[in-house]
């Protein structure tokens, strides 16, 4: 009995308020509004990044085969060549022209893969590589590349097996391209007999950039001037850094069970050249 009193004397009494005050009561935290705010964190973090770093793009098209696969997923890097207006979401910032904070301040070098705003319609995002720079005169004569009236060689190297803008299988020439400066990649091409193959002289104005992709006879690039053309600087988004994920025509996201072959494992990390 003694223990009892001695114990239960022990505990400290109740604090009670004085007559007329209230009691003071412990806010809770509204689990919906911190959840509301962490979602808004995380996207406006994701929009910075996407902004001035690094921003993904996927290949939808053949453009740019051998090198770029339908369905491999791109890093950009977006502080490379400075910003421009289309560096931002909609298009929506107040800069004029282009804005060079250092880096490659000279812009995309001949022979660079880059992710540009279409000229003729900025919405869409294109996937190409420079091939003419800002004065130089280029041309496609019988399936051959002319810049500045020189020839640019090519060493073929083996046939390539793709698909067909219906569905067909097709059997392509592959070669090694060697651009102006040293810059080496590969094209294919089914001839040299193409609608593209004989183009009238394109003269690069200053500011912009001749495009063209690496499946040469299907690529709808700057050689098709209503809808692609001489592409701004300020269209140009950043260079394709860094593959991060690819996926064939097998993968759905909603079967899980097509994950394990949908995916090309060989082609998780790499550069894009």
């Amino acid at each position: 009995m003694t223990d009892q009193t001695q114990h239960s004397s022990s505990i400290p009494p109740q604090a009670v308020p004085p007559p007329g005050v209230p009691p003071v009561v412990k806010e809770k935290p509204d689990s919906l509004v911190e959840m509301i705010k962490t979602i808004i964190y995380a996207v406006l973090l994701a929009l910075f990044i996407r902004s001035i770093a690094f921003e993904p793009f996927n290949i939808p098209s053949g453009s740019m085969l051998p090198n770029l696969l339908v369905g491999d997923y791109l890093f950009v890097s977006k502080y490379s060549y400075g910003y421009s207006r289309y560096s931002f979401p909609f298009g929506a910032a107040p800069i004029q022209g282009r804005w060079w904070p250092g880096g490659e301040a000279g812009g995309p070098a001949r022979g660079t893969i880059v992710v540009f705003r279409l000229p003729t319609n900025p919405s869409i995002d294109y996937v190409k590589r420079v091939i003419g720079m800002p004065g130089d005169r280029v041309q496609v004569i019988n399936g051959r590349l002319f810049i500045n009236g020189e020839k640019v060689e090519r060493e073929y190297v083996d046939t390539y097996n793709a698909m067909g803008g219906y569905g067909e299988q097709q059997v392509l020439k592959r070669y090694v391209e060697m651009l102006p400066g040293g810059v080496k990649h590969d094209i294919i091409e089914l001839s040299d007999e193409e609608p593209l193959d004989n183009t009238p002289v394109y003269t690069v104005p200053a500011g912009h950039y001749f495009m063209m992709g690496d499946n040469r006879d299907n690529s709808a690039d700057s050689r098709v001037m209503q809808q692609v053309g001489f592409v701004p600087a300020e269209n140009v988004l950043g260079p394709a850094r860094w593959r991060f994920f690819s996926i064939n025509d097998e993968f759905h996201i909603y079967q899980p069970w097509t994950w394990v072959n949908g995916v090309r494992w060989d082609r998780l990390i790499g550069s894009v050249q």
